[in-house]
């Protein structure tokens, strides 16, 4: 039965928490407001609860979802080869809009979708999104909207979208706060010789900049690839982690889903988006229709 619990009441964020976290464990999903828009969340080590979530935005196995994380110290139980760069952005911008696409841990049996073996990964800094994320570990998470359709900015707006497919709405009030944009992660691709800026969203080019210089911006080819004067210069298509990915941002081995997944009621120590997924370096980039959070 889908229920919305008002989450400005400390008792209805209570019941709805422990209800969300029961249907998040049943493989149903959830939706819950996170610092750029509302996601609509799944477990990610259960490939029959992803489905689900891409079946109830319209959504193919191609666009497939990123995952938020609780805090930091998941990112190496979920992600293999985190190069130091992007780990230096983690430190810099989690919690926040910042999604990295990386390479999934192999040792972990999901199943997000077409992800070629990458992972986008995302803490996103609201108080709702962390004490869930506390209570379930990493969740795939989507915009929550029908896709096609505008993102929804409270969870009432995401129910008119999603209705019954939707076991639990956790209403926060706007995301971001009403009558601003919604703006979507920046997503950065951490899986080649250099980290590139896929989609321009909440933490710009001069601010990832700030601490890694050599970030490539959308469209930017670093100097050592441009064509030589005089040839004409091949359409630059996107690395398989960035198609996966471009819309963004199961049973693993116990010690890996142990390192990703905090204990249930443990404090929260870090806060954690969405952005949905938590969503490319192209010469003319795939337009970003819905932002993820």
């Amino acid at each position: 039965m889908t229920t919305t619990y008002n989450c400005t009441s400390d008792d209805e964020r209570a019941k709805g928490l422990e209800h969300a976290q029961r249907a998040i464990s049943e493989k149903k999903c959830v939706v819950f407001p996170t610092d750029t828009v509302y996601g609509i969340a799944a477990d990610a080590f259960s490939p029959q609860a992803v489905t689900m979530l891409l079946v109830s935005k319209g959504r193919s196995r191609a666009m497939p979802p990123p995952v938020l994380i609780p805090r930091i110290n998941a990112l190496d139980g979920l992600a293999t080869d985190v190069p130091a760069d992007a780990r230096k952005l983690a430190e810099a911008f989690w919690p926040g809009g910042l999604t990295l696409i990386l390479h999934a841990q192999p040792s972990l049996d999901w199943d997000l979708g077409e992800t070629k073996g990458t992972v986008a990964l995302r803490m996103p800094d609201d108080e709702i999104a962390q004490e869930l994320l506390t209570l379930t570990g990493p969740l795939a998470v989507s915009s929550a909207n029908r896709t096609g359709h505008a993102p929804g900015q409270t969870a009432a707006a995401a129910r008119e979208q999603l209705a019954d497919s939707v076991e639990v709405y956790l209403e926060g009030g706007f995301r971001p706060l009403e009558g601003e944009a919604a703006v979507p992660s920046t997503i950065v691709d951490a899986t080649g010789p250099r980290l590139r800026v896929v989609r321009n969203g909440a933490v710009t080019l001069d601010q990832l900049r700030e601490h890694v210089p050599g970030v490539l911006g959308m469209g930017e080819i670093p100097m050592a690839e441009e064509e030589p004067a005089g040839e004409a210069a091949a359409p630059d298509e996107a690395a398989p982690a960035e198609a996966a990915h471009a819309e963004a941002a199961p049973a693993p081995d116990e010690a890996a889903r142990a390192q990703a997944a905090p204990a249930c009621g443990s404090p929260i120590d870090e806060t954690a988006a969405v952005e949905s997924p938590s969503g490319e370096h192209t010469a003319v980039p795939a337009p970003v229709r819905n932002p993820e959070p």
